[in-house]
């Protein structure tokens, strides 16, 4: 039986589990309906059907994900519609105009006369949060769909540091937020307890694929997590924080849904459950790195604008920690070489200039100020191939 939170202010009974739709579309970019294959198109709507089958009554898409929601909307208007909640996302921009025009079209391609959720998209940076928040700006547009009935709560998403978040939050504008916080990643636990505070809704994103690819698990994380898999693991993880309402489970198929719905029966049991596997995976940690390095790593480490090139030294050393300690090698090259080039959803540089920078200033408050460099060297060395584009550029 699925299992449901009260998701903040919204009131809204919202699953555990979340249909996310960017892994099922067709393109990346807008098509022509008849140029999306008959079997891709039965895939998703397969997938959506299961979804609702199983409770997961919380359907999640943007904009920004191509064909996603053109093709939800040939299943979406078949389904009793106050039992769905719909969510798409619009990326902020300066003109709140344009802003009014792109809603409309996600209205118009879902076939819907509204959505329960809209996400203003990618609250990353500064300049996102101004379109956002400014007078006239991308907030106001989107209360004015509500009070015309095209929307009825106004949330975030956002890939941005935890201050930006906490920011955002702070503004007290917003009924709930996606961000990113899983086992592997707990930065923006602070901001979660902000949203807490303000009774917003809190919603998990991508923490299988983000999370550590868990759908594809290296040996030894299995061997860590037993005798959960990774994936029941990370679910139960997260949702035995109550402050946490819902995970975004991206399935590509129907059957994606399976290994997650294994966490259900076991979140009253969660408290007996985690402790030995949370103990086994920081004790490997600890034998790889020593406690010293493990424990203080990332004590007064500046912010990639604070470095010299730009080098995001915290999530360097956070993706080697992660290949070296668990195996998560894959998954650290997938998020290593998309620095350079992810824009503000995932900002500063890769550690391929090293010899012509010099860090020692900027280290020079750090504990680990002496070894960095080498680490930063190794981390390249291990992790650089092919630079990776984010599969959505928008």
């Amino acid at each position: 039986m699925m299992l449901y939170r009260r998701f903040g202010r919204t009131e809204l009974q919202m699953p555990v589990f979340s249909c996310g739709g960017m892994r099922y579309q067709f393109k990346w970019q807008d098509v022509p309906q008849s140029e999306i294959p008959a079997g891709n198109q039965k895939n998703l709507e397969a997938t959506i059907r299961r979804a609702v089958e199983v409770g997961i009554n919380h359907i999640e898409t943007a904009r920004g994900y191509g064909s996603s929601e053109m093709q939800l909307g040939k299943i979406l208007p078949t389904l009793p519609r106050e039992k769905l909640i719909v969510q798409t996302k619009v990326n902020p921009v300066a003109d709140a105009k344009e802003f009014r025009q792109t809603f409309e079209q996600s209205l118009r391609n879902l076939q819907l006369d509204y959505v329960d959720l809209l996400g203003l998209h990618g609250i990353n940076h500064d300049e996102s949060l101004e379109y956002s928040i400014r007078s006239g700006g991308c907030l106001e547009v989107a209360k004015q769909l509500q009070a015309e009935g095209k929307v009825r709560f106004i949330g975030f998403s956002t890939h941005g540091s935890t201050d930006t978040i906490v920011q955002t939050i702070k503004t007290n504008q917003f009924d709930y937020v996606n961000l990113h916080w899983y086992y592997i990643n707990q930065w923006n636990w602070a901001a979660i307890e902000a949203a807490t505070h303000q009774d917003m809704g809190v919603f998990i994103i991508s923490p299988s694929d983000k999370g550590g690819k868990l759908y594809n698990p290296p040996a030894k994380l299995v061997n860590l997590c037993a005798p959960l898999s990774p994936m029941v693991f990370n679910d139960l993880f997260c949702l035995s924080h109550q402050q946490v309402h819902t995970l975004s489970i991206g399935a590509a198929k129907p059957q994606d849904f399976d290994e997650h719905l294994k966490t259900l029966n076991l979140l009253d049991r969660s408290s007996e459950i985690l402790p030995p596997i949370l103990a086994r995976l920081e004790e490997e940690a600890i034998a790889t790195f020593g406690e010293d390095w493990v424990k203080t790593w990332e004590t007064n480490l500046p912010t990639w604008e604070e470095t010299p090139g730009q080098v995001n030294i915290r999530v360097i050393l956070w993706l080697l920690n992660l290949a070296i300690a668990y195996d998560l090698v894959d998954y650290a090259k997938m998020r290593y070489n998309l620095l350079g080039n992810g824009s503000h959803w995932f900002p500063g540089n890769k550690a391929d200039r090293l010899d012509e920078l010099d860090l020692r200033q900027c280290l020079a408050h750090s504990p680990h100020g002496e070894k960095i460099p080498q680490f930063l060297a190794q981390a390249h060395q291990l992790l650089a191939g092919e630079e990776v584009k984010r599969l959505s550029r928008t």
